[in-house]
């Protein structure tokens, strides 16, 4: 604890972080415990359980939890573990089932995750203490968002302060239609700090520069005067502006982090496309294409990018110390369908071939900083995000010691 104590305090402000934050064991298992086991993570959308009994799997490094429409409607969570010796109980990653049985000695429990059967068990055990550990859940939207801590933070400022962005873009009338799973070679915080700038989209990221205006300085004539044109059709579009900031180092004292914002698209382009062209229906309450994209911040590790006919959704999580996953999620309006309405491949292009120019920028990144040779470099005027992001996050390990 000395050592990170000394690592933290000689940390320089607005650098990147030291090679050990990277590359330690040690450090990284207290990242699980303080980031990943106390934080809010978007696990899905209620869209995915749609019936009685329907139910999929989170898993995240040891854990595991089921995520499962009950009998009265409700969404739960509990914690894949069963009560008699710990056997995982759903083995499959989605599925739909009357009772949730354990395939081991077959204890089984109701969809509220009550014990109901386990035979030759003792007339003296009280099966009313023997249900399935719950895991935290809320749902904001649609958006199915979970914590494994029994004494989460709170969560009700983003659902206040969101819902009504989330409700211009739809988000509780969505549905998930591709669902893509990334490995990448390093640190997850190598993944997040990738995600929170976009100083790279320029020179590594030529389809989605040809159409985002954030590869521009916020200050540029570039930027400002994409910028003015998007806002200005918000009204005619039925949409609204909000500007909403409480992430990271201004994350709000006892809430968890949120924030929201929008940012203009190019000349042609209406969304997120290749062509600049329609890739789905309009969503929510949305009346016409508006050339922009919303960004939103759930929790530190969780975010949406919003266009007028589709939400992406990314979840960054760790695998081992030095490798981490992106889950990215393309939702389009709940009645679309494929092949009518939306073309798959289409629809997933940009954010397919972004994303695994990332696997590969990332990957490259951790190998650099594995060198005997690295040392810590200056973040630039346009990694605000990412140095917010850092401060953040060495302020949660200083709780720890």
């Amino acid at each position: 604890m000395e050592k990170l104590e000394q690592l933290i305090n000689n940390q320089v402000k607005d650098w990147s972080l030291d090679q050990k934050f990277y590359k330690d064991k040690e450090i990284f298992d207290l990242e699980i415990e303080k980031i990943y086991m106390n934080s809010w993570l978007l696990a899905g959308h209620e869209s995915q359980i749609p019936n009685t009994g329907d139910y999929f799997l989170f898993n995240l490094l040891s854990e595991s939890v089921i995520i499962i429409r009950g009998k009265d409607g409700g969404i739960r969570a509990f914690m894949n573990v069963c009560r008699h010796r710990g056997s995982h109980v759903c083995l499959e990653i989605k599925g739909n089932v009357k009772r949730l049985t354990c395939p081991y000695h077959a204890w089984t429990y109701n969809l509220e995750g009550a014990l109901v059967v386990a035979k030759n068990l003792s007339n003296n055990i009280d099966k009313d203490n023997l249900g399935l550990h719950s895991c935290s859940i809320d749902v904001i939207e649609g958006l199915i968002m979970i914590n494994f801590s029994d004494n989460p933070i709170s969560i009700a400022m983003m659902k206040q302060e969101l819902s009504e962005p989330m409700q211009m873009f739809g988000m509780k009338d969505l549905k998930i239609a591709a669902h893509r799973n990334y490995s990448i070679e390093a640190n997850w915080k190598l993944t997040v700090e990738n995600y929170n700038e976009c100083y790279h989209c320029a020179p590594a990221h030529p389809e989605y520069a040809k159409s985002h205006s954030l590869k521009y300085d916020e200050s540029s004539k570039e930027y400002q005067s994409a910028q003015k044109l998007m806002l200005d059709a918000l009204a005619k579009c039925g949409m609204k502006n909000y500007e909403i900031s409480a992430d990271y180092e201004d994350q709000i004292e006892s809430q968890e982090q949120y924030a929201y914002g929008r940012y203009a698209l190019f000349g042609k382009y209406i969304t997120g496309s290749e062509d600049g062209k329609a890739l789905a229906p309009l969503i929510g309450e949305i009346t016409e294409y508006n050339p922009g994209a919303s960004d939103f911040t759930l929790g530190p590790v969780s975010f949406l990018l919003a266009y007028s006919d589709h939400v992406v959704a990314y979840v960054f999580t760790p695998v081992t110390h030095q490798t981490s996953q992106c889950d990215v999620y393309w939702m389009v309006d709940k009645d679309a369908k494929e092949g009518k309405d939306y073309d798959l491949e289409r629809l997933i292009w940009l954010w397919d071939v972004t994303t695994k120019a990332d696997e590969r920028i990332i990957a490259n990144n951790q190998k650099g900083v594995n060198s005997r040779k690295y040392t810590s470099g200056p973040f630039s005027e346009k990694e605000s995000t990412e140095k917010s992001f850092i401060s953040w996050y060495l302020n949660h390990l200083r709780e720890t010691l």
